[in-house]
């Protein structure tokens, strides 16, 4: 092929410095300023992504009490980060897959996982619990940013055969400095692979800060240099990252090609349960960061709005027990 003969190529625009949020820390809407043109989900939407946060901070506190008393020989919590599980996942369509890490059990269960399965990574039991293909959920990643290439393949294949499939990819701030994360954009943007990169930025590579991983002005930036689509937004939002999971999946399937999202977000927990936090972070930054909670976020925004009642909080609270139940019994 030459020059002449090459496909225009569409400059992708810089995303924002600021990450686009459609609800506030207080739990109002946004201001139009700060949605970049994206629209609050639906009712339903919203009160699906409380309820599967609920559920999920449930089920996650309840793996990290089995990881003390020895039932799990490890457990990286998720807590602080529901609403990137969550919101990214219920964006994916049936005929999707998700490609998670080590962290993303929230995510998993969410997506129709049975939680036992999921855990049965971190027993020790088996590398993979569940089956990936009744699921369209690849086997836990533990080794960083592999999981990247596995969804650029699988998506490119199935195009190929002619399926609109498309793929999440989970990501920790860590892994974009993994070698494997660069063959993997720079292949999905060169094949334009339906997959959509969903980076979790939660600050701390194990002990490892940010500025420390990358001097870019925001992760998202990465995205320009390999010819992807890039968002910035605030991963504590649940509703502005099922919105911008949910455009990026639509647009990938559609023939747009990769994409990149960093998710700005926190764990609020150790790296695992074997961790010590406070070596490396102080209360003040936890804390900080726990007055942004995603839960209290949307709940008190659907409360305000009379879309929510104490009711229904606790019919999602009784959901979460009973799944905790079960995974203990």
């Amino acid at each position: 092929m030459t020059t002449s003969d090459a496909p225009p190529v569409a400059v992708p625009s810089l995303p924002s410095l600021e990450p686009l949020r459609l609800i506030d820390d207080e739990g109002r809407r946004a201001a139009e300023s700060e949605r970049a043109g994206f629209d609050l989900p639906d009712t339903d939407t919203l009160r699906m992504l409380l309820r599967a946060m609920v559920v999920g901070r449930r089920f996650d506190g309840q793996a990290g009490a089995l990881a003390k008393q020895g039932r799990l020989a490890v457990y990286p919590s998720s807590r602080g980060q529901e609403a990137c599980q969550v919101g990214g996942v219920l964006a994916l369509a049936e005929q999707d897959w998700l490609f998670p890490t080590y962290r993303d059990s929230v995510s998993l269960v969410s997506r129709g996982v049975d939680p036992v399965e999921v855990l049965t990574l971190l027993r020790g039991d088996w590398h993979c619990g569940y089956d990936p293909k009744a699921y369209r959920c690849a086997p836990q990643c533990t080794p960083l940013a592999t999981n990247a290439s596995h969804a650029v393949g699988l998506t490119y294949a199935a195009r190929r055969k002619g399926s609109d499939t498309a793929a999440l990819v989970l990501m920790g701030d860590g892994a974009t400095s993994e070698g494997d994360a660069h063959e993997a954009y720079n292949f999905a943007a060169v094949w334009n692979a339906p997959v959509v990169f969903l980076i979790q930025n939660n600050e701390w590579a194990i002990s490892v800060p940010l500025h420390k991983q990358s001097a870019a002005p925001t992760l998202a930036h990465k995205a320009i240099g390999y010819g992807m689509r890039g968002y910035h937004v605030d991963g504590n939002d649940a509703a502005a990252v099922h919105a911008v999971v949910a455009r990026a999946l639509a647009e990938a399937r559609a023939g747009g090609g990769p994409a990149l999202i960093e998710a700005r977000t926190y764990r609020t927990e150790p790296h695992t349960n074997s961790d010590d936090p406070t070596r490396y972070r102080d209360d003040a930054e936890v804390e900080r960061w726990r007055r942004r909670d995603p839960l209290a976020r949307l709940e008190a925004l659907l409360r305000s709005e009379g879309e929510l009642d104490d009711a229904r909080m606790a019919e999602f609270a009784s959901r979460a027990e009973r799944l905790a139940e079960s995974v203990r019994t």
